[in-house]
């Protein structure tokens, strides 16, 4: 027993000394992480500030800066990249991070102008504006303000007063990301939207600004459809590509560590904390809302407008044209074989990149030709399983083509076609949640933005699965009852026979 006694007295001591002997995080060397997963947000290129020194590295690219924060803490990188200005946020509400001592280095950010009329005009106006902003002062204003004095709960800015004799202003901006854009009681804020919107004040504008996620901003303005891009890190390619304005703002970054982690909040108390920034704060839970609506919107739109489309190709088809149908079957081939992400963005950014269409009426668009082509596919489907019989049948009881089909035909082969027609609903309701790419504020969307306010993922996400159930429950309930309403076996003989010729 004293032998016990002994070695758990050393054992102890030895946990008690531990931290005496244990490494310092922040006095690694960038170097000390060849080989180990790092971190970095898609496209904003941090990583070619440190590549020539970990050449074994894989770099991991996530869309949204926060999302680094859960895999660092679930060991799935042992580091990440990101600006100084949006570590200090990240700080402020995950005191467990820290960050190396040494500085992978400086990043000069800039605004790529749209590839339209205004180019030109535009890009010398922002030049000029960035100028005399450094020059009066604005500027450092601006970087104490927004960067050096940053309040995710009080800093605001103005976003009224524009006169707009020289149009409209559409902005790309990330959207979620403190302290360049964020949301805050229900608009966006920021060090990009006061920039642009004092901007918009000085040359007459009026902004109209988009979140967009950060990879898609480039390319969104590379092809006009947005007239400004924000917070673009400047490189040589970037330079040769696209039409970048003067540098309006530098910043140090800085490679991110997990350290210590504490809490003196008990695991209730951080569970109603999270609850209470989740949904009370800023009456976020109204977000949601106003999220599933676009949702529902868009699925709805897309349910009927894809419906009545494939209906109304297969009824032009179903006689066996063989022009028709090849060209159906090349359309069919064509946006069948196109993951749903890309097809949005074709039609966004090159079909509609002129128009001023909305990310939410292009999402329909796609959505619904997604849907028209499974509704072909499916009306083939129960058309081809009813037997011959059934055609010289109706035929024999005097029906003509039209009536036969609506009568006794499509019935029958709603049967075949509707268990499967049920599921692709579901699956439309689960493929909506990409419109984020073209700036669609939708239910997964708005989960992530709240998610980068909040720095908490378990209440978004949960209750992001949620609402996608309630929404899918009720529309495969709809879908059902339209099936027991037209289902042979429930009409009665007179509903059936009702329409034939009776003959003498």
């Amino acid at each position: 027993m004293k032998r016990i006694a002994v070695l758990i007295v050393l054992f102890l001591s030895l946990v008690a000394v531990m931290p005496l002997f244990a490494d310092d995080v922040t006095k690694q060397s960038i170097e000390s992480f060849d080989g180990k997963p790092i971190g970095v947000q898609t496209a904003v290129l941090y990583e070619e500030l440190i590549a020539d020194r970990v050449p074994n590295t894989t770099f991991q690219y996530y869309t949204m800066p926060n999302d680094m924060i859960l895999a660092l803490q679930s060991k799935k990188i042992s580091a990440y990249l990101i600006e100084q200005v949006g570590f200090g946020v990240q700080k402020a509400n995950h005191p467990e991070l820290e960050t190396l001592d040494e500085l992978p280095g400086y990043i000069d950010a800039t605004m790529i102008v749209g590839n339209n009329s205004k180019q030109d005009t535009l890009l010398a106006q922002l030049n000029e504006f960035i100028a005399l902003c450094r020059a009066d002062g604005t500027a450092d204003e601006m970087y104490d303000y927004w960067i050096n004095n940053f309040d995710p709960e009080t800093s605001t800015c103005d976003t009224t007063g524009f006169s707009g004799e020289n149009g409209i202003l559409s902005v790309a901006v990330e959207g979620g990301y403190e302290p360049f854009s964020f949301v805050s009681n229900g608009s966006l804020s920021g060090y990009d939207i006061d920039f642009i919107c004092r901007f918009s004040r000085a040359y007459g504008y009026t902004p109209v600004f988009y979140e967009v996620p950060f990879e898609s901003i480039a390319p969104g303005v590379e092809t006009g459809k947005y007239d400004i891009g924000m917070n673009i890190v400047v490189s040589e390619e970037r330079n040769e590509t696209g039409t970048l304005t003067d540098v309006y703002y530098s910043c140090p970054v800085v490679l991110v560590v997990l350290g210590e982690q504490k809490s003196e909040l008990s695991f209730f108390q951080q569970i109603s904390n999270s609850f209470y920034k989740t949904f009370i704060r800023e009456n976020r839970w109204k977000l949601f809302l106003q999220g599933a609506g676009v949702t529902v919107l868009i699925t709805l739109v897309s349910i009927l407008a894809g419906t009545g489309i494939g209906f109304a190709v297969f009824m032009f088809i179903r006689r066996g044209g063989k022009i028709p149908n090849g060209i159906t079957d090349f359309f069919l081939w064509l946006i069948h074989g196109m993951p749903t992400v890309l097809l949005l963005m074709i039609l966004y950014y090159i079909v509609f990149g002129s128009s001023r269409l909305g990310g939410m009426w292009v999402s329909a668009v796609g959505f619904s030709l997604m849907f028209a082509c499974s509704m072909i596919d499916m009306l083939r489907v129960g058309y081809n399983a009813i037997g011959r019989g059934q055609f010289e049948a109706s035929t024999a009881l005097g029906y003509s083509d039209t009536l036969r089909f609506f009568k006794i035909i499509l019935p029958q082969a709603a049967r075949h076609f509707l268990p499967i027609y049920r599921n692709e609903v579901v699956t439309l309701i689960k493929e909506t949640s990409v419109v984020g790419y073209i700036a669609v504020l939708d239910l997964t969307k708005i989960s992530d933005l709240v998610r980068s306010r909040t720095y908490e993922a378990f209440f978004p996400l949960i209750l992001t699965a949620i609402m996608y159930f309630v929404i899918e429950t009720i529309m495969t309930y709809i879908v059902k009852r339209i099936d027991i309403s037209i289902d042979p076996r429930r009409r009665s003989q007179a509903d059936i026979l009702k329409g034939i010729k009776e003959w003498e």
